[in-house]
């Protein structure tokens, strides 16, 4: 990019001479010299940064979601390590014949590289990095739900590199057949926490003491725990389960039961009530 120079003209102003003395001429002192005039100020050239926009290679992904853009192109949500949640192009993946049509499915890890400083990037590769089983039936639609928490509750370009590896472990032990309702529970727990919209489970708000076994409390989404009240609309859990969910103990089955409902009412809080598609689906067909 070529850069302008801006020259600026430096004009020698007249000097008067000074009026001759009637008496006696006395010469006028010398005058002092002028300081030599500063270059003018180029300005700076844009760097390439600017000019070409932020370049990322070889970045650890996944596609969380992805709808059409024109005739051939798509536009696809991706899951990245180290640059959270970003939105990009994919030119002509939608054509027969493209690299990226057969490599941008949902739950494949992914090495991807993108240009572009808008908040729509232009994606420039993207390769299959393998090593994890596929989804099926109900591991799939887990699979789904945790995109759309992802899609729902993550905002754009805020990395969690530690929420990016436990996806990649929840996918891990979906694709094991580990306890769906126990590997959902961990990972919406993990999802709160990253995104810092979750309390202390393990110390009341009120008393400031630690939970307490035996005492029955509701959960403020706001605050944290505290001892359940007559009026309370909220779900009521036992501290064991505040403790056990901390301590990530999902053996014991009412853990199970309480940690669904009550996550169930964080998740609804922190959408703003906006519904769980995939959830509801889960709902029906096996109430996790």
């Amino acid at each position: 990019m070529s850069t302008i120079t801006l020259d600026a003209d430096i004009a020698a102003a007249p000097q008067q001479a000074e009026p001759e003395a009637e008496r006696e001429v006395v010469p006028a002192p010398a005058p002092a010299a002028a300081p030599p005039a500063a270059p003018a100020k180029r300005p700076r050239a844009p760097s390439r940064e600017r000019t070409f926009g932020t370049k990322v290679t070889g970045q650890p992904a996944f596609v969380l979601h992805s709808y059409p853009y024109k005739e051939t192109s798509l536009i696809i949500d991706l899951f990245t390590r180290d640059f959270g949640r970003v939105a990009l192009i994919a030119k002509g993946a939608k054509r027969p014949h493209s690299q990226l049509r057969g490599v941008l499915q949902t739950f494949q890890p992914l090495s991807s590289s993108w240009v572009g400083k808008s908040e729509l990037r232009t994606l420039t590769e993207a390769e299959w990095v393998g090593g994890m089983l596929p989804l099926e039936k109900t591991a799939l639609l887990c699979g789904f739900y945790l995109n759309e928490l992802l899609v729902k509750l993550l905002a754009r370009d805020d990395a969690h590199p530690r929420l990016f590896d436990h996806y990649v472990a929840t996918l891990n032990q979906l694709a094991h057949n580990e306890p769906a309702p126990i590997v959902l529970r961990k990972f919406e727990r993990a999802l709160l926490k990253e995104t810092g919209v979750s309390a202390d489970l393990t110390r009341c708000t009120e008393t400031r003491r630690a939970v307490q076994v035996d005492v029955v409390y509701v959960v403020d989404p706001e605050r944290g725990p505290r001892p359940e009240r007559a009026a309370d609309p909220w779900p009521r859990v036992a501290g064991k389960t505040l403790l056990d969910m901390e301590r990530e103990d999902y053996q014991d089955a009412a853990t199970q039961a309480q940690s669904k409902q009550l996550m169930r009412f964080l998740l609804a809080h922190h959408l703003g009530g906006a519904p769980l598609n995939t959830r509801q689906i889960l709902i029906d067909l096996m109430q996790l």
